[in-house]
């Protein structure tokens, strides 16, 4: 483990938390029509002041505003640039369904979309909170396109605006931008132009860039992958039982990686020794300068409960690798 001893495994979510019975009781009032924007926004501002207080009472170190405003990661964006109608609900998977995108016309963003929820999270806060972006290959990937003559000119044009968001968000003090693209794993094919569109989002950014990728399956697109101009990537390992971990170590993994050591698909809990060795795992794998540690993917399908006994388990761990990581140090400086 001598290589791990300047490990500063900072902590993070991947962006989304559960949201409390109130907002849920109120968005299903704001849809019916008996109440209007304006309360259910309260109620919405609430929900994040009390996501950012569970953080800063657990630990974590670079915090998320939870989404409380958001419903499906695309459709909450597409709802919000021109040029995008909604589908009627359409199945995803077993009995979830969402409302999908459908690009009618040219896209175009009226005015920021996430600024104002982005400078009243962080004025709850003196840690960093991540401003969170949809990406523009994933954003096309789950629209329906009647529209753009090809896919390319589609994802071409969201990059413009995602990153004229992702530049509003930076000018409005984000130090962190995290664009998701999970769409990227399910068709390596096309990585080349995800890869372009990417370059577009975050061209002239200073702040810290980060795309989380799920869905596990990193081999056909690794090394390519490392192209992806962001300066971090958030990856799954947890669920897989990082069996997909070995993927990385030819040619050597060279970016930051926020390693995913909770399985937010199950409802178990896991123990302190087990995300320990999971931390421990990604230490031998990657930089571990480079390493931080956060769940899987984003939390809205765990319960409050689940979410908060989940990070306190994590957090507990890491705690104990970093006291454990500062002795090795000590005895390396002592015996040297």
């Amino acid at each position: 483990m001598k290589n791990n001893t300047h490990a500063p495994l900072l902590t993070t979510t991947v962006g989304s938390f559960p949201k409390p019975a109130y907002l849920l009781k109120a968005r299903q009032q704001y849809a019916s029509g008996t109440i209007d924007y304006t309360a259910l926004h309260e109620l919405e501002k609430k929900a994040t002041a009390e996501v950012i207080a569970l953080q800063e009472e657990i630990g974590l170190d670079i915090l998320v505003h939870g989404e409380m405003e958001r419903g499906d990661m695309a459709t909450y964006f597409a709802e919000h640039l021109e040029g995008f109608e909604i589908s009627s609900p359409v199945r995803s998977y077993g009995n979830r369904y969402y409302r999908k995108p459908i690009v009618k016309g040219k896209i175009t963003r009226p005015k920021p979309i996430t600024v104002a929820l982005f400078s009243y999270t962080q004025s709850l806060t003196e840690k960093p909170v991540k401003g969170m972006l949809t990406g523009p290959y994933t954003m096309c990937d789950w629209s329906f396109n009647k529209y753009y003559r090809n896919r390319r000119d589609l994802v071409m044009a969201l990059a413009e605006v995602i990153g004229a968001e992702a530049r509003d968000l930076q000018d409005a003090g984000a130090r962190y931008i995290q664009i998701d693209e999970p769409a990227i794993s399910t068709r390596p094919a096309e990585l080349d132009l995800a890869i372009e569109a990417m370059a577009v989002v975050t061209a002239g950014l200073t702040a810290k860039t980060i795309s989380h990728i799920c869905y596990g399956d990193f081999a056909p697109i690794y090394p390519r992958l490392l192209d992806l101009p962001v300066d971090q990537f958030d990856l799954e390992f947890a669920n897989s039982d990082f069996s997909n971990i070995d993927v990385f170590s030819s040619p050597p993994f060279t970016k930051e990686i926020a390693v995913g050591v909770i399985d937010i698909h199950s409802h178990n809990l896991e123990t302190k020794e087990q995300v320990k060795q999971r931390i421990y795992r990604a230490l031998k794998a990657f930089p571990p300068d480079k390493v931080y540690i956060d769940p899987d993917c984003g939390l809205k399908t765990r319960t409050w409960e689940e979410t908060r006994d989940k990070l306190t388990v994590m957090m507990a761990a890491v705690r104990e690798v970093r006291r454990e990581l500062r002795g090795v140090t000590h005895e390396a400086s002592v015996s040297g």
